[in-house]
């Protein structure tokens, strides 16, 4: 049977369609090859459905990559569902009612203030000007650590990012409200539904040992002091699908499969501003970065989670560590979105 005329414009169009697609994706990977180099995989999603998927630096599906402080947000998710269940009250509890058996030095006053919400939102103060990470990274508690060094003459509620060492007063907080280990209590409540397989916890050595972990493709862990408390600001490791569910989960408000695994009452809490970064005019959340179109997880080398509700979209990309990385949100609005997101 021959074909309409009208027919034939349609399937025409749809070729053409396809072909001029297909060069915008080349364009795409060759900037990402060119000027992005240690990409290791991006996974795109639109409206629930997979349209680009593609592994770069010899990294495949199966690929497990250190996110950096994408960890901060899932931390943000887990104390998300601890809320939800119960184990913590409201983001106004104070840190240290967490931990009644800390000894608090003589004058201190302003760590007595600090509310598990100033944890969240980078408004807590600490008493360190420049992190002290080789302390740090030699000590075997790393919540205490951070502890030790919250407060001071610093003002509560003003924003001041920390990248390692104070975050993980929140796995501590985890440990303590739950009764169970940061990747078990992940596991259970939010791996698992997801089908995102996080094998096992990581304890360096040695710096040798982190030094190849930060390299590595093949690890599934979460990094963990000696105490056995993960980390909280770096140290998980994800493939950019496992990434791509984490965005999905909060762009269908908690849902998945069916099956509530997060309040969406916490989802639109910990994506709204709480504070800002004046120098990087970036607004934050609870561990999230807000954007005018969305939210985004971000991580040291360009590890990316960017959900775009406007769009009903996820972008995740995952990378090899990498000084000075190029903005990965540049990448995504100049290239991704036109791509993928009509």
């Amino acid at each position: 049977m021959e074909l309409s005329s009208i027919t034939k414009d349609i399937l025409k169009h749809l070729k053409e369609k396809k072909y001029m697609i297909q060069g915008k994706v080349e364009t795409l990977e060759k900037v990402v090859m060119h000027d992005y180099g240690n990409i290791a995989g991006i996974v795109v999603l639109k409206d629930g459905r997979k349209l680009y998927e593609n592994y770069f630096n010899e990294c495949n599906a199966n690929s497990r990559i250190h996110i950096y402080s994408v960890t901060k947000s899932i931390i943000s998710i887990l104390t998300g569902i601890a809320m939800d269940r119960g184990y913590i009250k409201n983001s106004d509890q104070k840190v240290l009612d967490f931990f009644p058996e800390y000894e608090i030095k003589k004058g201190e006053k302003t760590i007595q203030k600090v509310t598990l919400k100033n944890l969240l939102t980078m408004t807590a103060p600490y008493k360190y000007k420049f992190g002290p990470y080789i302390k740090y990274f030699t000590s075997d508690n790393w919540v205490k650590f951070s502890l030790d060094l919250l407060g001071g003459r610093g003002k509560i509620g003003k924003f001041r990012y920390t990248p390692l060492i104070g975050p993980d007063i929140l796995s501590g907080i985890l440990v303590k409200a739950t009764g169970q280990s940061v990747i078990n209590f992940a596991q259970e409540n939010l791996f698992a539904p997801l089908g995102i397989v996080v094998e096992k916890n990581i304890i360096f050595e040695s710096k040798e040992d982190q030094l190849a972990f930060n390299q590595a493709t093949n690890i599934s862990g979460w990094v963990s002091d000696p105490t056995g408390v993960n980390t909280a600001g770096w140290g998980l490791t994800l493939s950019p699908m496992d990434m791509a569910k984490i965005g999905e989960l909060y762009l269908n408000q908690g849902m998945w499969d069916g099956k509530r695994v997060i309040s969406t009452e916490w989802i639109n809490e910990s994506t709204k501003e709480h504070s800002r970064w004046k120098s990087q005019n970036l607004g934050y959340g609870y561990l999230w970065w807000i954007y005018k179109d969305g939210f985004a997880a971000m991580g040291d080398g360009g590890n990316t989670i960017y959900v775009n509700t406007k769009r009903n979209m996820v972008i995740a990309i995952t990378s090899l560590f990498g000084p000075r990385a190029k903005d990965r949100m540049e990448l995504i609005s100049e290239y991704i979105e036109p791509i993928f997101g009509k």
